[in-house]
Order: structure tokens, then C-alpha cells, then sequence
């Protein structure tokens, strides 16, 4: 059993409403492994590219200056942790951000980059 506190009063309240709040662990891996999708600057910079709209992997290699086989390996991590979908046309495959989900976490994290901006 982990060891608890026992130099400070234990708040139950606290503890029970802080334990409603946590995820299953199942779930907290998942979100773990999406959040590390988002820890690397390429694959990051990718999914602001498709926040514009559908992009070829051609068009993102062109936009990312990396290689069509470098840009291959990085959407295929973002497929696999659900963050893009994609769709073909003939030869072309269309890549997009799966949902408005992804846009709001980009979105929020680049006005809280901005917002924190002013107060360094």
C-alpha cells in the first residue's frame, strides 16, 4: 500500500473530488500518448499546416522542408494516436485534423503561448 502523509491533515473532501477528477489509467495513456504526438516540433507544426485545411503529404513536405518519406513517418504516429484522418483521391492522399477537437487543443495553446507572451 502507498505510504501517506501523516505530518499534515488530510483534507477527504479534497481527496475525493480530486480522485472524480482523474481518469482511468487506460485513458490517461491515451491522453499521455496524444499529448506526446504534440511534444515534437515536426509533428506539431504539421498539424497547424492541416488547421488550414486538407494538405497532400507533397504540399506538407513542401511546407515542413522535409522530405516526402520524413513527412510519411510523421503522419502515420498522428493517424495512430487519432489526431488526423485522411481521405484518397486517385493517387493523392488528403490529410486532415480529425476533428474540432484537435483545432480547439491547437488553438488554446497558441493563444495561452501568446497570452503568457506579455509577462515574461
Amino acid at each position: 500500500m502507498t505510504e501517506v502523509c501523516r505530518e499534515h491533515e488530510e483534507h477527504r473532501d479534497r481527496i475525493a473530488k480530486g480522485k472524480k477528477q482523474v481518469p482511468d489509467r487506460e485513458t490517461i495513456l491515451e491522453i499521455s500518448d496524444f499529448f506526446a504526438a504534440l511534444g515534437n516540433p515536426t509533428r506539431l507544426g504539421i498539424l497547424y499546416a492541416l488547421s488550414g485545411g486538407e494538405l497532400c503529404t507533397c504540399d506538407l513536405s513542401n511546407i515542413t522542408e522535409l522530405s516526402v518519406s520524413a513527412v510519411s513517418h510523421q503522419l502515420r504516429i498522428l493517424r495512430d494516436r487519432k489526431l488526423i484522418s485522411f481521405r484518397k483521391e486517385g493517387k493523392n492522399v488528403f490529410y486532415r485534423l480529425r476533428d474540432a477537437h484537435v483545432v480547439n487543443v491547437l488553438s488554446v495553446a497558441l493563444e495561452h503561448m501568446e497570452e503568457g507572451a506579455g509577462n515574461v
